[in-house]
């Protein structure tokens, strides 16, 4: 995968069901993540810049980032690729379009 490269929800899901270990975060809030939880740590996006800490290692490293549209994971991507990660990804669509899958 390309870095930085935005990736489709049916991407995403081959990654879930393939059951490798990815570093996968949720941007949305904490009640939208009680409703769908995909798996990804929770870190909403108001909070990322205060727990930048939690990627430390991280760099170089694939991350993964969805929201409930792909707007606010579009920004925490944006986020880190200032904070210098080489291959950040944006699910787009997030949630919704996850719902969607059947």
């Amino acid at each position: 995968m390309d870095a930085n490269q935005d990736i489709s929800v049916e991407e995403l899901k081959a990654l879930l069901d393939g059951n490798e270990n990815i570093h996968f975060y949720d941007v949305r809030n904490p009640d939208e993540f009680e409703e769908d939880n995909l798996g990804a740590i929770l870190i909403p996006l108001g909070d990322l810049m205060e727990r930048m800490d939690e990627f430390d290692g991280l760099q170089s490293e694939h991350i993964y980032i969805h929201c409930r549209s792909g707007a606010r994971s579009d920004r925490a991507k944006q986020i880190l690729e200032s904070e210098g990660f080489e291959s950040v990804h944006n699910v787009l669509g997030g949630i919704m379009a996850f719902r969607n899958l059947g």
